[in-house]
């Protein structure tokens, strides 16, 4: 059974992000955060309607929202559309 997004699995799923997965975030920022030109992103939090992040612009760290599609309904829908995304955000960028 998966957990619900409580603020300790916000904080589980963000440190592996950061920590495992960081051109991902980087990517979340870039393709749907609309910071094009970010040189890095932090995900800060993540809740059933959305993410948040940190993307890093020249000198300055801006805060970015980004919404899900859907509502999640666990940890494992936030691995899965986490995957869904990244797959889909490098399709874009390759494609540019």
């Amino acid at each position: 059974m998966s957990d619900a997004l409580s603020p300790t699995v916000s904080d589980r799923i963000c440190k592996h992000m950061n920590e495992d997965h960081a051109e991902a975030v980087l990517l979340y920022a870039q393709v749907y955060g609309g910071a094009a030109a970010a040189t890095a992103a932090q995900m800060v939090s993540i809740d059933p309607e959305g993410m948040v992040l940190e993307a890093h612009l020249d000198d300055t760290v801006t805060p970015l929202r980004v919404a899900f599609d859907h509502t999640l309904q666990d940890s494992e829908d936030a691995h899965q559309t986490l995957i869904a995304m990244v797959r889909q955000a490098r399709s874009q960028a390759e494609s540019r």
